[in-house]
Formats: C-alpha cells, sequence, structure tokens
C-alpha cells in the first residue's frame, strides 16, 4: 500500500527553464523556473508559471513575449544562479559571464550560450494563487546545429538537458533511452 505524504506539487521530472524577458529600461533579464512546459500543439504554446513577486512577471506582461532557453548540464551552475539572483538589482548576464541574445521575432532575450531556444508571444495569463500561468504561443525554435540528429531535430542526448526534482531541490542529466513512444505498448493486449 502506498504512504500518503499529502498534497504538494510533485510531477517528475521538472524541467529547468530559463524565461527571459526584457525590463521596462529594455535590460535583458532571464531566471530559472521549473513550473512550466507544453501545453498545446496548435497552435504550439508552452506555458511557464510565474509568482507575481518575480522581476521576471513584469517583463513577460510589459513585453507581451518570452524566451525560453533550455540549458544542458554543462551551464548548470548558471542557470542555478538565474534562478538565486534578482533581475532587480543584479545584471545576470555580466554576473555570469554569459551573453543575452535578442530574438528574432520576439521582444524578449535569450541565452546565447544556452543549446535550444523557444521565442514566445503572450497569449493567455492565468492567476492560479501564488502563480500566475503565461501560455506562449511559440512562433520559433532555433537550436545550435551541435545538438540536431540525423533528422534535423533537437536531440536530446546532444542537448543534455537539466531536470528539477522539486521536494530534494536536486538537479538531474538525462539518461540513456528505454525505447521508441507509440511502438514499445504495442506487443500488449
Amino acid at each position: 500500500m502506498k504512504k500518503s505524504i499529502g498534497a504538494k506539487t510533485l510531477l517528475y521530472p521538472a524541467p529547468v527553464l530559463v524565461v527571459g524577458t526584457y525590463d521596462d529600461k529594455g535590460h535583458p533579464n532571464v531566471m530559472t523556473a521549473a513550473w512550466g512546459g507544453i501545453c498545446c500543439s496548435k497552435p504550439p504554446c508552452v506555458m511557464v508559471a510565474l509568482r507575481k513577486a518575480t522581476y521576471s512577471y513584469a517583463g513577460i506582461e510589459g513585453n507581451r513575449a518570452f524566451t525560453i532557453s533550455i540549458p544542458s548540464t554543462a551551464h548548470a551552475k548558471e542557470a542555478d544562479f538565474f534562478g538565486m539572483a534578482s533581475g532587480k538589482n543584479t545584471d545576470k548576464f555580466a554576473r555570469s559571464g554569459l551573453t543575452a541574445a535578442q530574438s528574432d521575432l520576439v521582444n524578449a532575450p535569450y541565452v546565447a550560450e544556452f543549446p535550444v531556444v523557444l521565442e514566445c508571444e503572450l497569449r493567455h495569463a492565468f492567476e492560479l494563487g501564488l502563480h500566475t500561468q503565461f501560455v506562449g504561443e511559440v512562433m520559433d525554435v532555433k537550436a545550435d546545429p551541435e545538438v540536431l540528429g540525423d533528422d534535423g531535430l533537437p536531440d536530446m542526448e546532444k542537448i543534455q538537458p537539466m531536470l528539477f526534482a522539486p521536494e530534494s531541490r536536486k538537479y538531474y542529466g538525462v539518461g540513456a533511452i528505454i525505447g521508441e513512444a507509440f511502438s514499445m505498448g504495442k506487443g500488449i493486449g
């Protein structure tokens, strides 16, 4: 029998997403968030949930846009820093030594050194209590050529994205492939 541990935000794994915005003075800012993911396939949309207290919250509302940069495990230290410092009093790009790049399609910056970026226009904002869920339509996905597979799409083993375990507050890397989706289960029943 399973043991109850109470109502918690436990969904494994949580992605490590770096959300990019400009502040009201046009300065680039990023923050790390784990409350996010895919929320629609047509049109392609992703969501990220932020507290109003974050500096990035006003940037998303004001610019009606954001980016999501996907860090590799090689940049775990920088991604963690982006979630600890506030853009209100810290230039996170200058402190980390990473580069703010301007999106081609939306009014938001992204982290140039991270292998994959999603450029999003804000479509909806839903207040859910402590967090507001921002839904962005993905206008484009950009990836470094070295993380693309033979099919021209991002390859998770090449990206080496970070994963987050909410309750233990630890980061993890991606493991080995265990099988093909929509194929492995065909032999059942």
